[in-house]
């Protein structure tokens, strides 16, 4: 991926029209666009020398020159700028060089490719009518996931600079009798937590307004938006959408006075105002969309698949099993505490071992969060024989080794911070807020830059058994500034910070692509797409409490691919919130994404030890191409208020799903079950149903089908019982076609 932000990096040139020309309208007759998916179409009609205006874009039609009749609204710009008649839900405004704000874009062409058998790119070019500038929107159709992107390049050849305010990468408008938001937010500990609100009269805006680093730490830059009535799993017209960028960002929902909701979503324009020099480019992030006329499910299964295919490092290859060493051993650790840990994962089955925070720092041993960060050195105190031994230590027990980073913050307490005080984020005069006694690296400066990517490559470079890296960033900006940038362009931060790190990690994807990379920002504060493309999954949440996850994990698997998941069985009680939960729960839970471990190992003893290991069996061997690689399905949301929750994936081919259910928090009276109807079989197909995880104290199934079997069609109408009637009790179910089973 090249920079988004071309003030660096040449992106695109177009031949400009003649200074202060005015184009003229054409006699031409006006043309459809029509860009399409094997089930969707965004139509646009297009004119020279007039505005391409916006007509649909959902179902496809069996005749969009039908698009082209009286009846439709013409002042549906498809990318409206300040201008003209218009004067709201703007995509662009700007300053051009001679002090004007006034642009006008209008259609000047377009060019249609294939870029593979799967993704065909239209660039609609627009030009304004008075100045020498142009805006591309590059307009990306995924036809098998039915997903449509778009981002948009600005570029000028005015006389003097121009000064942009704000740049979108999409507008759209949408028309129905009424509009109803699902969008997701929450702080540390509690990401991704759904609401869904009726819109009204007045500007609903989801944004990050100036936390930079951790665009998702208080709202996600994604939605779901349902027409006429609450969202519903299989039914309904949804759209899905997500922006791809890690930065501040801006997602408005405006409704007009006639019943059209307008939707304008990029980089926040919050004191990020743009000087753009003649001849140089800006570039829009990619905003991803998807329609679905069958509910939300559909929509989330449409992302999913798209972001396995195009948006996620090795989206077809499994995930390992793995055990990371925080919440078993925080700081304080030597090497046999990780040996022993590395003993104990082997015995459970566990696939890779992961070291986290404490690794490094000599003069400022990395002992606790005050101190060393910054500081890339392995501690000879804590690791004589280094990462080397232990990464070797891990092969010998047929476990992969991995190893946590956070190379874009630095303590004041470290080598880094008194060599370097020109790379640290500040403003120039005033003290500078720490934040868990860290402060931000300049990544707008391209030494910054350089430094990030040898923390990436000198860490790998510790051992070549090194496969894996846990990459995180734990802190927001905070008074912005930047040494680097000139006075004049102190805006330029919060994008240039971004598109720095874009640029780390496309170098670090060009030398190390077959390395798993995980995404974690003080746990799910850096979930999008923007980063996610060059990362294997994402840290959902530093909370590992089983209850909790069930939300947070709903609420992310809403947008983002269940195999990116991380999601850990942790020590009970919990760190976070004290809570005492049963080690089935915790791993009934943890399987529902991408299972991992966080504790320490050897305080699981007795019947629950054997529990374990079978549970981490059962998930490698059949429940993990299922999560990994199937169609989710959810079935009772834990946000109904009753206390339950329950989802499946169901295979490609149908032949085989897995169903989980949990009783989060209520009492059930003796002879009530939990009721339960799957979705997404072949009702033509006989599954034998399998209770697995069983609880191991009791070894019985709490479902009375148990290795019976069943027509698709009979479960999906008649549902299944399952007596799991106390707290924190739950199930997994293994459904396979019976003449499948080997």
């Amino acid at each position: 991926m090249k920079p988004l932000l071309a003030s660096t990096l040449a992106i695109l040139c177009l031949a400009a029209t003649p200074s202060h020309a005015q184009t003229r309208k054409t006699n031409a007759p006006a043309q459809i666009l029509e860009i399409t998916t094997a089930d969707t179409a965004l139509v646009l009609l297009a004119k020279p020398g007039a505005p391409v205006l916006f007509r649909h874009y959902g179902a496809k039609t069996n005749d969009p020159r039908a698009f082209l009749n009286k009846g439709y609204r013409d002042d549906l710009e498809a990318y409206p700028a300040l201008g003209g008649a218009n004067f709201a839900n703007l995509a662009l405004s700007l300053t051009h060089a001679d002090g004007s704000l006034t642009t006008e874009l209008v259609y000047a062409g377009h060019d249609t490719r294939a870029l593979d058998d799967d993704r065909q790119e239209t660039i609609v070019h627009l030009k304004d009518t008075l100045y020498p500038l142009t805006v591309d929107l590059h307009i990306t159709a995924f036809k098998t996931e039915n997903v449509i992107t778009q981002r948009a390049i600005l570029t000028h050849h005015e006389p003097a600079p121009i000064r942009v305010e704000n740049i979108a990468s999409a507008s759209l408008p949408l028309q129905a009798g009424s509009y109803y938001l699902t969008h997701f937010h929450g702080a540390w500990g509690h990401e991704m937590q759904l609401t869904e609100e009726k819109l009204t009269p007045g500007d609903k805006v989801i944004e990050n307004t100036r936390q930079g680093v951790q665009t998702a730490m208080s709202d996600n830059p994604s939605f779901m938006l349902a027409l006429d009535h609450p969202a519903d799993e299989t039914s309904g017209e949804v759209y899905a959408g997500a922006l791809a960028w890690s930065g501040n960002f801006k997602i408005i929902f405006s409704p007009d006075e006639l019943e059209t909701l307008h939707i304008t979503a990029g980089m926040n324009p919050f004191a990020s105002a743009r000087i753009l020099a003649p001849g140089e480019s800006l570039q829009t992030p990619d905003m991803i969309l998807t329609y679905s006329a069958t509910g939300r499910g559909q929509a989330s299964r449409n992302l999913h698949d798209w972001a396995r295919r195009h948006s996620l490092a090795h989206g077809d290859q499994p995930r390992p099993v793995l055990l990371n060493s925080w919440e078993g051993a925080y700081f304080n650790f030597d090497e046999k505490t990780l040996t022993t840990m590395i003993d104990n994962a082997a015995a459970l089955g566990i696939e890779m071992f992961v070291l986290d925070d404490g690794w490094f720092g000599n003069k400022y041993p990395r002992d606790n969060d005050r101190a060393g960060l910054g500081d890339w050195q392995v501690n000879n105190k804590k690791l004589p024989r280094a990462i080397a031994y232990l990464a070797d230590y891990a092969v010998s027990k047929n476990l992969r080794f991995g190893i946590w980073i956070e190379p874009e913050m630095v303590n004041p307490k470290s080598e880094l911070a008194e060599q370097h005080p020109d790379w640290i984020i500040k403003s120039p005069g005033r003290d500078i807020p720490q934040r868990r006694n860290q402060w931000v690296l300049d990544l707008a400066n391209p030494a910054v830059q350089d430094f990030v990517f040898k923390v990436f490559d000198d860490t790998v470079s510790l051992s070549p058994n090194i496969t894996y890296i846990k990459w995180d960033a734990n802190r927001p900006i905070l008074s912005p500034g930047s040494t680097h940038l000139s006075a004049g362009k102190q805006t330029h931060l919060w994008q240039d910070y971004v598109t720095g790190l874009y640029n780390v990690y496309d170098r670090v994807r060009a030398k190390y692509p077959n390395i798993t990379i995980q995404l974690c920002s003080s746990g799910g504060a850096r979930v999008d797409y923007g980063a996610l493309k060059y990362h294997d999954e994402f840290w959902t949440s530093d909370n590992t409490n089983a209850v909790d996850r069930v939300l947070i994990q709903y609420g992310a698997n809403m947008i983002y691919p269940p195999i990116a998941t991380a999601s850990h069985v942790s020590a009970s009680p919990n760190h976070q919130t004290g809570m005492t939960l049963p080690l089935k729960f915790r791993f009934d839970v943890a399987s529902s994404g991408r299972l991992g471990m966080e504790l320490q190992p050897k305080d699981i003893t007795g019947d629950d030890l054997a529990f374990a290991k079978t549970a981490i069996q059962n998930y490698k061997q059949t429940i993990r191409p299922l999560v990994q690689f199937g169609d989710l399905h959810r079935l009772v949301s834990p946000y109904a208020n009753d206390g339950r929750a329950a989802l499946m994936y169901v295979a490609k081919d149908k032949t085989q799903a897995v169903l989980f259910a949990y009783n989060l928090h209520h009492f059930l009276p003796r002879g009530f079950t939990f009721a339960i109807k799957p979705r997404g079989l072949d009702p033509a197909k006989t599954y034998e149903v399998t209770d697995l995880n069983l609880n191991p104290k009791t070894q019985k199934s709490v479902f009375p089908g148990n290795n019976k079997t069943c027509t698709g069609d009979y479960l999906m109408k008649a549902g299944i019982n399952l007596a799991i009637r106390l707290p924190h009790d739950s199930a997994v179910l293994y459904l396979v076609e019976k003449a499948a089973k080997k």
